[in-house]
């Protein structure tokens, strides 16, 4: 019997969305085939990780039936905390009973801009095998499709939702983006696309380069990439129900 591993399964990018793509088009055959094989899951919600693992089941028998498999959400901070405090050792009890265990996401690769950071950092502690999956991950497919310099950028999470907070901050990085040569990259929630995008044509100067990747993966998949002089030019209208990253490169000199 093989050592019991922590599999990170990368959930496709279509959450949210009406309109998917075949799962066996955007999640390979050996990722496929892992999640299919797990009894025990550790997952951000336990409702999309079942609709995702109905969609793996139409391509291929699950281990057992879903109603029989163990599914446990990772806690979620209280309000006005931070983290919450997790007892590990109770999420990694699958692996000490000699069993693989799942991490899955709402989309995307888990632990990459989503939680479960926590979770990996329990399983090498405690000198489990930690094995990644292949699949998509909105932040590094957003950064190909936009000619940016993928040997150096940054993942920023989220921008402050108080617009003069926003303003002063998309500011400070596109000054270290001059500085470094340094992609910029940020996400948002679909509904709060548009105003990010107004924030970063009104705030970013006229030299600097914008992309913008919205509903990666799916038919509805698109980017555009120009400079924010090009967009004040030709303004694009962002629909405020696809997941959609934004990333931005200075001038330099």
């Amino acid at each position: 019997m093989s050592a019991p591993r922590l599999l990170l399964i990368p959930a496709p990018l279509d959450f949210g969305l009406d309109a998917s793509a075949p799962l066996d088009e955007v999640l390979p055959l050996r990722t496929l085939r892992a999640a299919a094989g797990l009894q025990h899951w550790v997952v951000e919600n336990a409702k999309t990780a079942r609709a995702l693992l109905k969609r793996v089941e139409a391509l291929m028998p699950l281990a057992l039936p879903l109603q029989q498999l163990s599914i446990t959400e990772l806690p979620r901070p209280p309000k006005g905390q931070a983290r919450p405090v997790v007892d590990w050792s109770l999420l990694l009890a699958p692996l000490r009973a000699g069993h693989d265990l799942g991490l899955l996401s709402e989309a995307g690769l888990p632990a990459v801009a989503d939680p479960g950071a926590g979770l990996v950092a329990a399983a090498h502690r405690a000198g489990f095998a930690v094995l990644g999956l292949p699949g998509s991950s909105s932040i590094v497919q957003a950064i190909a499709a936009s000619g940016l310099n993928g040997q150096s950028f940054v993942f920023h999470g989220y921008a402050p939702t108080d617009a003069g907070a926003r303003l002063q901050r998309l500011r400070e990085w596109e000054a270290q983006s001059r500085k470094l040569q340094q992609t910029q990259v940020l996400i948002e929630t679909p509904y709060r696309n548009p105003a990010l995008l107004q924030a970063l044509l009104q705030g970013l100067q006229a030299s600097t380069q914008l992309a913008v990747s919205r509903a990666l993966t799916t038919p509805q998949e698109w980017t555009r990439s120009s400079t924010v002089a090009q967009w004040r030019q030709q303004p694009t209208e962002l629909p405020t129900d696809q997941p959609a990253m934004f990333s931005w490169l200075a001038a330099s000199g």
